[in-house]
């Protein structure tokens, strides 16, 4: 890993953390079924990823069928988190989607450290706490907790397990594979899953409008490539613990263009909470850094 790119590799989960926000936006605009939706995300990239990877020089490894194997496993999870988080709004507040949905760091720290043994500083808990706890303010002017909204919770929790895996996934193929290559091999799989989930849902696949088009574009050129591609190259650069972290990010960047482009609430409790999941972020940072330095 050169030193440039890992001076990069924050910059660039940042920014791909704040494109992904773009998501729950499109979703909502969208006319097509929540699932239908994650398949054309997927559908509209895998094209434009194969031909960049066709483009990038070849490696001179052999390939490694256990490596594509989690790729491909890795897309799968990616599937089955797209299809519960965006079916999970329509069961329960977009609030208590949001929060739920971002518990993935969580089991990612917990995988990593009890069942890896990649210990984690005390003030690394610390600032993770911090981070949900900023997530929790961001959204707590409109979080429930209710029967009527507990198919959806349970929902948007297992996003954030699915989602814990597809990164923990990643991050072990960056290993060895480039951006495109993970990005390429998951986004396949998760294509090839999501269809026949579409279809067994009697959702509205096809888009009618120009509009749609266009906004299923930005799903998949903007939010897939654009935002999980950056995730996804940044993996090699910072442990998968600190990169969950950081993609809590999303959930403001989410707030602020949701206040933005659709004048949704975006008020002092929501400002705090934000500035909550970044001091969070930074003392996660800190302790991680100062951990290496050991």
């Amino acid at each position: 890993m050169s030193t440039a790119s890992a001076r990069f590799g924050l910059p660039g989960l940042v920014l791909g953390a704040v494109l992904i926000g773009f998501a729950p936006i499109v979703v909502r605009l969208v006319e097509v079924g929540p699932t239908a939706a994650a398949f054309w995300r997927l559908a509209i990239a895998v094209p434009v990823l194969w031909l960049a990877r066709r483009a990038q020089p070849k490696p001179d490894m052999p390939p490694d069928r256990a490596a594509i194997t989690l790729m491909l496993l890795a897309g799968v999870a990616f599937a089955l988190d797209l299809a519960l988080w965006h079916r999970s709004i329509h069961l329960t507040s977009v609030a208590n989607a949001t929060l739920m949905s971002n518990l993935s760091p969580v089991f990612i720290a917990l995988t990593l450290h009890f069942g890896f043994g990649d210990r984690h500083p005390p003030r690394f808990w610390i600032g993770l706490l911090l981070a949900l706890a900023g997530a929790a303010w961001l959204v707590a002017d409109s979080f429930t907790i209710s029967h009527e909204t507990a198919i959806g919770d349970l929902l948007a929790v297992g996003t954030a397990v699915f989602y814990a895996i597809y990164q923990l996934l990643v991050s072990r193929s960056r290993r060895r594979y480039t951006a495109l290559d993970v990005m390429f091999w998951a986004s396949l799989a998760g294509l090839l899953t999501l269809l026949p989930m579409s279809l067994a849902f009697g959702e509205k696949i096809v888009p009618t409008s120009a509009r749609d088009l266009a906004l299923l574009a930005a799903l998949g050129l903007v939010v897939h490539i654009g935002g999980q591609g950056l995730i996804a190259w940044a993996q090699a650069h910072v442990t998968a613990s600190f990169a969950s972290v950081t993609l809590l990010v999303q959930p403001v960047a989410a707030a602020v263009f949701a206040w933005a482009l659709l004048n949704e609430r975006f008020g002092v409790n929501q400002a705090l909470g934000g500035a909550v999941i970044l001091a969070g972020i930074v003392t996660c940072r800190l302790a991680m850094l100062a951990a290496a330095k050991r």
